[in-house]
C-alpha cells in the first residue's frame, strides 16, 4: 500500500508535503508565541532600542557642549551632568541619606518633602552603587538595563494580543520615539517600573499569578501606579478563572498589597501619620483632591489665561491634551471589552485628574502599554498612522529631551 499523500486536485493552492499517512496540518505562525529565550523578534526591538538609545545620549552629550550652565565654560560639562536634574535629586537623597536623616522630616522648616518619593528605586540605586561608584552612572545604568527589559517584554504582548510579528516592533517604536521618551533614558523611576510591571502582566496572560503578583509587588515599590497595576490583574484573574487548580493560585493576588503597607508602617514609625505619602504630595505638588471639573478648570485656566509664564502654560496644554489622549484610549479599551486594561486606564486618570491641577500627564502616557499596543493595531490597519505619528512625534521627542536636558524644563 502507498504512503504518499492522495493526489492533490486541480485547481487547489499548493502545499508543503504530508508526512507518511498524516494529513497536512497548517504549521503555528511561531512568531507569534513568545519564545522562551532571545528569538529573532526580540534581537531586532533591542536593535531598535540600542538604536534609540545612542541617538539620545549623542543629543544629551550635544546639550552639553552646546548649552554650558554658566554660558562661558570652556571645558565640555561631564555626559551625565544634564541628566541630573528634578526628580533625580529626590531620589539621590533618599539613596544618600534615607528619608529621614538627623532627626528631620516633615516639622522641620523648609523640608523637602522626599516622603513623596516611593522608595524601590532609591535601594535599587543604592545596591547599584555599591558596584558603580558614581551615583549618576547607577541611575542611567538602572533605566538603561530596564528599558531594555520594558521594550521586550512590551513586545511580546504587542506581539500575543494582535497576532502580528510586526506589532512588537511598532508598538515598541511608538513608545521610544514619543514625546516623553527621554524620561526612560533618565534616572527616573518610568523604566524601572515598566521593566516591573509589563513582565507582570505579561505573567498573568500566560496565567502565571504567581510571577504576576511578585513582580507587581515590586512595580507598587516603585510607583503607586502600582496598585492600579494590581487591581488590573485581580480582574483579569476573575474574568479568566476556570478551574480549582487556578483559584488556588487566588492568594498570589493579596501579595502587591504588601509594599504600599510596609512603606506607609515605616512612614508611620517616623511621622505618627499613615498617610505622610499623601500629605508630602499634597503640600509639595498641590495634590490635595478636586473634582474632576475643578481640575480641568485649573489647568485650563494655567494653560489659557495668561495666568502663567509661557513655559508653564505650554506644559499646561501638553497636560490637557495628554488627559484628552488618555480618556479616548479608555473609550477605546472599554469598546474593545478588554476591561483590566481598562480599570488600569480608568484608575491613572483618577488619580492624576483629580489633584489641584494636572501634573505630569505626559510623562505618566509612558506607562500605558495598551495606548502603544492600539497605536500599532491601527497602524497595522491604517499605514499611513506610522508615518504620521513618526513625523509628528519624533520633533516633539528632540524639543522635550532638549528642553529637559537644558534644564528649562517647566514641569
Amino acid at each position: 500500500m502507498s504512503t504518499s499523500a492522495p493526489p492533490r486536485p486541480s485547481g487547489t493552492p499548493r502545499s508543503r508535503p504530508a508526512t507518511a499517512g498524516r494529513p497536512v496540518v497548517p504549521r503555528p505562525r511561531r512568531a507569534l508565541s513568545a519564545p522562551r529565550w532571545f528569538g529573532r523578534a526580540d534581537r531586532e526591538v533591542l536593535w531598535l532600542y540600542l538604536v534609540t538609545r545612542v541617538g539620545i545620549w549623542a543629543t544629551a552629550a550635544a546639550v552639553g557642549r552646546l548649552f554650558p550652565p554658566d554660558g562661558e565654560s570652556r571645558r565640555p560639562v561631564s555626559l551625565l551632568a544634564p541628566w541630573q536634574r528634578w526628580d533625580w535629586s529626590f531620589y539621590l537623597r533618599i539613596a544618600q541619606e534615607g528619608y529621614f536623616p538627623d532627626g528631620a522630616g516633615p516639622w522641620t522648616a523648609g523640608w523637602d518633602n522626599r516622603e513623596a518619593f516611593l522608595p524601590g528605586f532609591p535601594l535599587a540605586l543604592r545596591a547599584v552603587h555599591t558596584v558603580v561608584p558614581s551615583w549618576a552612572a547607577s541611575g542611567a545604568l538602572i533605566s538603561f538595563v530596564a528599558g531594555g527589559v520594558a521594550v521586550l517584554a512590551l513586545a511580546r504582548i504587542a506581539r500575543g494580543l494582535l497576532g502580528d510579528r510586526e506589532a512588537g516592533r511598532r508598538a515598541v517604536a511608538f513608545l521610544l520615539v514619543s514625546p516623553c521618551a527621554v524620561f526612560l533614558a533618565a534616572g527616573y523611576t518610568e523604566s524601572l517600573f515598566l521593566a516591573l510591571a509589563l513582565p507582570a502582566w505579561l505573567a498573568a496572560q500566560r496565567r502565571n499569578w504567581a510571577a504576576a503578583s511578585v513582580l507587581a509587588c515590586l512595580a507598587c515599590s516603585v510607583r503607586v501606579t502600582g496598585l492600579f497595576l494590581a487591581a488590573a490583574l485581580v480582574l483579569h484573574f476573575l474574568l479568566t478563572a476556570r478551574t480549582r487548580a487556578t483559584w488556588r493560585s487566588a492568594p498570589w493576588l493579596f501579595l502587591p498589597a504588601l509594599a504600599p503597607v510596609l512603606h506607609s508602617w515605616y512612614l508611620y514609625s517616623w511621622t505618627g501619620d499613615w498617610m505622610a505619602w499623601k500629605h508630602s504630595q499634597e503640600r509639595g505638588w498641590y495634590r490635595d483632591f478636586h473634582l474632576p471639573w475643578e481640575a480641568w478648570a485649573h489647568t485650563w485656566t494655567a494653560a489659557f489665561e495668561h495666568t502663567q509664564p509661557t513655559g508653564y502654560a505650554l506644559m499646561s496644554q501638553a497636560e490637557l491634551l495628554a488627559m484628552v489622549a488618555g480618556v479616548v484610549l479608555l473609550a477605546v479599551l472599554v469598546r474593545g471589552r478588554r476591561w483590566p486594561e481598562a480599570l488600569y486606564i480608568a484608575l491613572t486618570l483618577w488619580a492624576l485628574g483629580t489633584s489641584y491641577w494636572y501634573t505630569s500627564v505626559p510623562r505618566s502616557t509612558l506607562l500605558w502599554w495598551p495606548l502603544w499596543i492600539a497605536l500599532a493595531g491601527w497602524s497595522l490597519r491604517r499605514p499611513w498612522v506610522r508615518s504620521a505619528y513618526l513625523y509628528v512625534a519624533a520633533p516633539l521627542c528632540t524639543t522635550v529631551a532638549v528642553t529637559f536636558l537644558t534644564g528649562r524644563w517647566a514641569g
